[in-house]
């Protein structure tokens, strides 16, 4: 059998993984079966529009179920004393300022299963990430984004 994937992830990243896995497979499969079951009482499932949404519902909670599954059983938890505290790496919030005009960013590197742009969680196989993992307060850092290379200096990491 091929290596699986191991995903980096902090002691809360799973804990929400396992919260959520536990909401599809006790709320969300229920409610989801509740539906096929309504649908079909409809008659006709070759034109029962409410059948196919509940069943194509279905397949992405099944699907979602799965790789939840397969996150939590290949996970690696980063602990805290495996850290180096003056550089950039899984687990640690790094804050920097974009060079030259000073607009200051703080990002948190977690596994890709954690990632979370909109609560400032990254994915430490992103394009920042990647260019700051391993650098220390201070360093100034080339980014290379989609939208161009972009100058940074490291003005923390927690």
């Amino acid at each position: 059998m091929a290596n699986e994937k191991v995903f980096p992830m902090t002691k809360e990243g799973k804990e929400k993984l396992e919260h959520e896995l536990e909401q599809l497979k006790s709320v969300k499969r229920k409610e989801v079966v509740e539906r096929i079951k309504i649908a079909r009482s409809f008659g006709d499932l070759s034109e029962n529009s409410e059948y196919d949404s509940a069943k194509e519902e279905q397949a992405f909670v099944e699907g979602r179920i799965t790789t939840i599954e397969n996150m939590i059983r290949n996970a690696k938890i980063i602990e805290e004393d495996e850290l180096d505290s003056d550089h950039v790496s899984l687990g640690k919030s790094v804050t920097f300022v974009e060079l030259p005009n000073g607009d200051e960013e703080t990002y948190t590197i977690v596994g890709s299963a954690e990632a979370d742009p909109f609560e400032g969680k990254i994915s430490n196989d992103s394009p920042i990430a990647r260019s700051l993992i391993g650098k220390a307060v201070g360093d100034e850092v080339v980014v290379q984004t989609p939208g161009g290379d972009m100058n940074v200096r490291i003005i923390s990491v927690k």
